[in-house]
């Protein structure tokens, strides 16, 4: 199934929504700018789209904040992402560690450490997540594929193992898989 034919349907993502309030508003400008010149329009027109491109870098930097936007099916860390993430997820494990010892020697008073844990748990627990996300490219793609085409595999009649669809003989034990010798 291609994209184009898909019936699943996609959430509405907010840079669409600027590009459409953008395109709105430069098509209202040009339709009240009669009588200027086409530089002044064209610049009317900018000054709109770069007001719709302010407005999604506000809500980029302050939705995370607020929690109004989510990670939603990230793509895998890889390289230097990833080791940033691992090192991040170690600060975060051992300032839990830290905290934990302070409140045993009593430098801690116990609402804060139940304050301080609730926050520090929860970032480890969101770059674990973000580090187990989708898993490997490879493993996307083959979810991607199952999602569209179902089954990948075919069965060996004789050992019940998985093959590919294009497999002439059984990876395990060699028969003749799909009625092909």
């Amino acid at each position: 199934m291609s994209s184009e034919t898909s019936t699943e349907s996609e959430p509405f993502e907010p840079w669409q929504f600027f590009t459409l309030a953008g395109l709105i508003g430069a098509t209202i400008v040009v339709f009240f700018a009669k009588g200027q010149t086409a530089a002044a329009i064209i610049l009317l027109s900018l000054t709109v789209f770069a007001a719709a491109a302010v407005g999604f870098a506000a809500l980029r930097a302050i939705g995370p904040l607020a929690g109004a936007l989510k990670i939603t099916d990230a793509a895998p860390a890889g390289g230097r992402i990833r080791a940033a993430l691992e090192r991040e997820k170690a600060l975060a494990l051992r300032a839990i560690k830290e905290l934990e010892f302070d409140r045993a020697m009593g430098k801690v008073s116990e609402t804060d450490f139940t304050e301080m844990s609730g926050r520090l748990r929860a970032r480890a627990a969101r770059i674990i997540r973000q580090l187990d996300a989708g898993g490997s490219y490879r493993q996307r793609i083959e979810r991607e594929i199952q999602k569209r085409v179902g089954r990948v595999t075919n069965a060996c009649a004789s050992c019940g193992s998985a093959n590919d669809l294009d497999a002439r003989f059984c990876k395990k034990c060699g028969t003749a898989v799909g009625g092909q010798a």
